[in-house]
């Protein structure tokens, strides 16, 4: 998907109007940055209205390697050319999915008390990639109550952990206790849509230790089938080798 595609997607699910101010609490947390010791996180003032960083804080280029100014002056349209490219798809989904629950689930007061979180990875250098785990709170709202800017924290995870693509929102109510009123795994869904049924029964059998031999008998197909399957299974996953494979399956057994 082109960065020109992601930004009509972004803007179509945070339409609003054009004009947008600061308002002075919101000036205040920029001021604080000043204060805040260098961590393992970051921040950012978000308008979704004009796809920009109204502020990023000094930690950003302490987390990441990279340039500050240059993630202020290129807006999420330079963040989004970061993205890992089999996340953008995903990620994308959790936003739409996230605005639909907000609009359509939510009251207006409970729009004003909620948190939102999903996660991606981000180019940081050579063929390096880093997760990210983006907190998102709501800071001011348009004439429709749809959140416009917000403010984000950011949490900076070695790249060569694997994470599932995951979205939640979660309500701060009356005890203030946050309360999860929204989740779902996007990388499972997406995966319930390429595994095949036939490629689901393959690696209900592989997990059992089942041979090709004895797949192709207990399925009535031929091992040269059961090998084509259980090669597009590995490419499909991304995986390298059977033993991946049952060891993913079987710490995800809801997938089949």
């Amino acid at each position: 998907m082109t960065h020109k595609n992601i930004n009509a997607i972004y803007h179509k699910i945070f339409d609003s109007y054009p004009l947008v101010e600061i308002e002075e609490h919101i000036k205040k947390l920029i001021e604080l940055d000043y204060y805040y010791p260098y961590n393992s996180t970051f921040y950012c003032i978000t308008n979704t209205v004009h796809q920009n960083f109204e502020y990023i804080s000094k930690n950003f280029t302490a987390c990441t390697g990279l340039s500050r100014d240059k993630m202020k002056s290129g807006g999420m349209e330079y963040f989004w050319s970061l993205f890992h490219p089999e996340d953008v798809d995903l990620w994308i989904k959790s936003l739409t999915d996230l605005m639909t629950f907000t609009m359509t689930e939510l009251n207006d007061e409970q729009r004003k008390r909620m948190s939102y979180t999903w996660n991606y990875r981000i180019k940081i250098g050579h063929d390096l990639y880093a997760n990210i785990i983006q907190n998102t709170t709501p800071l001011q709202f348009d004439d429709l109550n749809k959140p416009i800017i917000g403010l984000a924290h950011y949490t900076v995870l070695d790249g060569n952990v694997k994470m599932d693509i995951c979205a939640t929102a979660k309500y701060l109510n009356d005890k203030n206790e946050y309360e999860t009123l929204f989740y779902q795994n996007k990388s499972t869904s997406y995966l319930l849509d390429i595994i095949s049924n036939r490629e689901r029964d393959i690696i209900r059998l592989l997990i059992t230790k089942k041979t090709s031999e004895e797949i192709a008998k207990n399925l009535n197909i031929s091992r040269h089938t059961v090998d084509t399957h259980r090669r597009n299974i590995l490419k499909k996953l991304k995986l390298d080798s059977t033993f991946e494979l049952i060891a993913y399956f079987k710490s995800n057994p809801k997938l089949i």
